[in-house]
């Protein structure tokens, strides 16, 4: 019989309370061992030069070297993976954003600030999540890891919101806003529906990045993140490309050229005139938002005009979507293995034989172009 080893985890925080906390955690769970922890960036960069854990969990805000300053200098010595614990917070939110830009596989939010006491709530979701950045391949992992160096050698501008610049001076995209008339929604003609988990932010940003400014549809994107966290995404992603990304509300019209993106613990629905709901129903999945919910709502409305696009992630969220997606006369894409982060929900969709097309992340944008509107591309 052959032994597994153990997944080799590296704490760091700066709480001692939190590192014995979650060392406990992960302790009490299988198949983890705990060999290391340390009580800021530096020491953990040392600890981590040492000991070459498989998987680090990262605290954001911490004394000497932060966070986020820790994962850039592991990323460019000595690439590992990572899981941000992130406060509930707006600026811990921002911060997240930028940690999984640079690198970081996943986060768990902690669920009462820096010092979380209740960190045991969100135990299973951090050990899920460690197990699933161990399991990612070495081939993912370097793909991941060359996505994330590339993003941080061209430069902070891809950080900022949009509309900003390095020494706060507006670009050329708010420039060109500011003159434009916007003429009065319509319903859009098509709807694209994005997927996506567990290295879904990285993902989103390269398609989004890739979309044409004239799309011929509006896009939703469903991506697994608790409240608070996808306004940041949001802003994040309209830094990325040519269409507006904003934050989804009550009411919304889903209309051409614009992308919406569903907040975190509401599940995103739609009237038939093409009106956003956003309903605080049981988890699906396990999550909320989940995107079996918005697919299987959208489906019977939008028919063979909606695309279903499945990206990277953990579980199987998108496949029974896609299921009533190709069932209404709608066409299914889903992420290639050599490209996702984490071959779950991806795989999920192939394997039940929903994909019309199955393709690499950086074809991505445009075989969704050239699907809302195939007469330009």
């Amino acid at each position: 019989m052959i032994a597994i080893e153990p997944i080799r985890v590296l704490v760091v925080d700066d709480s001692a309370f939190m590192r014995h906390a979650v060392t406990r955690l992960l302790g009490e769970s299988p198949g983890i061992e705990v060999v290391g922890a340390a009580a800021n960036g530096e020491a953990g960069l040392e600890l981590a030069r040492q000991l070459r854990p498989d998987v680090i969990t990262l605290d954001v805000e911490m004394p000497v070297l932060d966070g986020l300053g820790m994962l850039h200098r592991v990323m460019a010595e000595q690439p590992a993976r990572v899981i941000m614990l992130s406060s509930l917070t707006t600026d811990g939110a921002a911060v997240t954003m930028d940690a999984l830009a640079s690198g970081a596989i996943d986060f768990v939010a902690k669920p009462s600030g820096s010092l979380s006491i209740d960190i045991g709530r969100v135990g299973l979701d951090l050990v899920a999540k460690i197990q699933a950045a161990a399991s990612m391949s070495q081939a993912s992992f370097l793909v991941h890891a060359r996505r994330a160096a590339m993003r941080v050698d061209h430069g902070s501008a891809a950080m900022l919101p949009r509309g900003a610049a390095p020494g706060g001076m507006p670009d050329a995209r708010q420039a060109r806003d500011a003159g434009k008339p916007r003429p009065p929604r319509t319903v859009a003609r098509k709807i694209v529906v994005i997927a996506s988990s567990t290295g879904g932010p990285s993902a989103l940003q390269a398609v989004v990045g890739g979309l044409p400014e004239r799309l011929g549809g509006a896009v939703l994107i469903v991506q697994h993140m608790p409240a608070g966290f996808t306004s940041s995404l949001a802003r994040r992603l309209d830094s990325s490309g040519r269409l507006e990304v904003v934050e989804a509300a009550a009411d919304d019209l889903i209309s051409d050229e614009r992308i919406l993106v569903a907040p975190g613990d509401y599940h995103l629905v739609s009237s038939a005139s093409g009106r956003i709901q956003l309903v605080r129903l049981p988890p699906v999945n396990g999550v909320r938002p989940a995107a079996d919910v918005t697919l299987q709502s959208l489906a019977p409305v939008w028919r063979d005009r909606m695309l279903s696009v499945v990206l990277t992630g953990m579980g199987s969220d998108g496949t029974e979507g896609a299921r009533a997606v190709r069932k209404h006369g709608g066409a299914v894409f889903a992420q290639d293995e050599a490209t996702a982060t984490i071959y779950g929900m991806p795989r999920a969709v192939v394997e039940a034989g929903l994909a019309d097309r199955v393709l690499p992340l950086d074809r991505m944008a445009d075989a969704i172009a050239a699907w809302a509107d195939p007469a330009v591309h």
